[in-house]
């Protein structure tokens, strides 16, 4: 055996080879995903309305119950990755100089449906586990459940302090837990043939290795979500593709090809 033949790469999560990201990265990756969508618009604004529709569906499901839905929409954040796979086929094809196509976006996850599927029931299990811990800190604060604006009044409260560290808590838990192993895990698994496993925690080395650059960007897309949730999720229809384009970027700029 000829021992200076290329090796095939590791498919070990030490194997895929990270790149040193700047500080001005995630600014960078935001330009590159309003390029993208302002290349395919249209295909960008159906999934921005598609996220749109989405804010509404989790506020009519869950009115009943705030806890949930703030949960759920503080995850909403997390769970982008998962939602745009469509958005990553874009940028992908856009990337290899081809012309993207609808179709093809929506059937993205055909290609890896085993490793994207399993990563995103991990997704959906977090979320629910959120919600419950959710639930719990406000059955231990409350004499019965608010209603959504309750609430929201019950954490802007200075008199219920306890119950906003708690329930800040809880909260900085599982979304950094879920933003860690996910904020490249979707785009990679579309790229790269690797398992859930190892893109998973690819990125949760990612995290931990650069924190400065992936904080940066995860309160960039904490602030843009939030403001575009505000006036009753319209601002998505923009921000959702723009972000899921970008996401791409990030991905691309932080794994050594």
């Amino acid at each position: 055996m000829n021992d200076d033949a290329p090796r095939p790469p590791d498919p070990t999560p030490q194997g895929v080879e990270l790149n040193p990201l700047p500080w001005s990265a995630p600014w960078r990756w935001l330009g590159l995903g309003l390029r993208d969508f302002l290349r395919a618009p249209f295909i960008g604004l159906f999934y921005g309305l598609a996220f749109m529709v989405m804010g509404w569906m989790l506020m009519k499901v869950y009115e009943a119950a705030p806890a949930y839905l703030l949960a759920l929409a503080a995850g909403f954040l997390l769970v982008g990755p998962a939602l745009c796979l469509g958005l990553y086929r874009v940028s992908q094809k856009l990337e290899r100089g081809e012309a993207p196509d609808f179709g093809d976006s929506l059937l993205a996850f055909e290609a890896r449906i085993g490793p994207l599927a399993l990563f995103g029931l991990v997704l959906l299990v977090l979320e629910m586990l959120w919600g419950r811990a959710s639930l719990v800190v406000f059955a231990v604060s409350f004499d019965g459940m608010p209603d959504f604006k309750g609430s929201l009044l019950a954490l802007l409260d200075p008199d219920n302090l306890n119950f906003i560290v708690a329930y800040l808590a809880v909260g900085a838990v599982f979304a950094g837990l879920i933003y860690a192993v996910s904020v490249i895990t979707m785009p990679m698994l579309l790229d790269r043939p690797v398992d859930a496993v190892t893109a998973a925690l690819t990125s949760l080395r990612l995290v931990l290795t650069q924190p400065g650059v992936m904080l940066l960007w995860g309160a960039l897309i904490t602030v843009l979500v939030v403001a575009a949730m505000l006036p009753w999720f319209a601002g998505l229809v923009v921000v959702g593709p723009v972000l899921g384009h970008a996401s791409w970027h990030a991905y691309r700029a932080a794994v050594r090809p």
